[in-house]
């Protein structure tokens, strides 16, 4: 996730402060993604050193205003028209989790695979649900669409992984299965004793 692009984008909608733009971040991605008031004016300080951002006096409340620079506008219009990178994909905790489960003697790989998809499905059904809710209000302005389009991508997501997580269930049964229908390998000729060797020998 960009905060960094996430509050070039907020500042050129004009002069923010650092807990205004923490308070519309979360408004626009539902509290999704929360932040802390340190994230933001460490990015901000970031993005100052880089002259993407400068300060701009304060409002009525003594808060210290930050504008976006023209560096910042070609950064965001940039990022905005550059695809996100699949090639290099985040860590994924299940995925390593079920890579590592597979060569666990002691684990029931198969448990995971039941436990982590009872919570996937719960998930899928809490945002299945708030989505009817935002639904039933209809969204009337750009930070209640901005979190319909985060609350899809979520239930696209979760229902993927539950379809990922049957298919991994159902590769470890075909494994299971094929290597019970293996043939046992069969025993190795006994030696012959010596004494037989011996008795062939005489009866030439």
């Amino acid at each position: 996730m960009s905060i960094r692009h996430g509050l070039l984008a907020l500042l050129e909608r004009g002069p923010r402060y650092g807990s205004q733009l923490r308070t519309e971040f979360e408004s626009r991605t539902g509290a999704t993604w929360p932040l802390n008031v340190g994230q933001v004016y460490t990015t901000l300080g970031r993005l100052e050193r880089d002259g993407m951002v400068v300060q701009d006096g304060e409002d009525g409340a003594g808060h210290a205003l930050y504008v976006i620079t023209d560096a910042g506008r070609q950064e965001l219009e940039a990022w905005f028209a550059r695809p996100v990178d699949r090639t290099s994909p985040a860590r994924d905790e299940l995925a390593i989790k079920l890579a590592m489960a597979v060569g666990a003697p002691t684990v029931d790989i198969r448990n995971v695979i039941q436990s982590q998809r009872h919570h996937t499905v719960k998930a899928m059904q809490d945002y299945t649900r708030l989505k009817a809710q935002a639904m039933e209000a209809g969204p009337v302005d750009r930070d209640e669409v901005a979190w319909l389009l985060v609350l899809e991508q979520l239930i696209f997501q979760t229902e993927a992984e539950a379809r990922w997580l049957d298919h991994c269930e159902a590769r470890l049964i075909r494994l299971s299965a094929a290597a019970t229908a293996q043939p046992e390998p069969a025993p190795a000729p006994e030696p012959v004793p010596a004494t037989v060797h011996g008795l062939r020998g005489r009866r030439r």
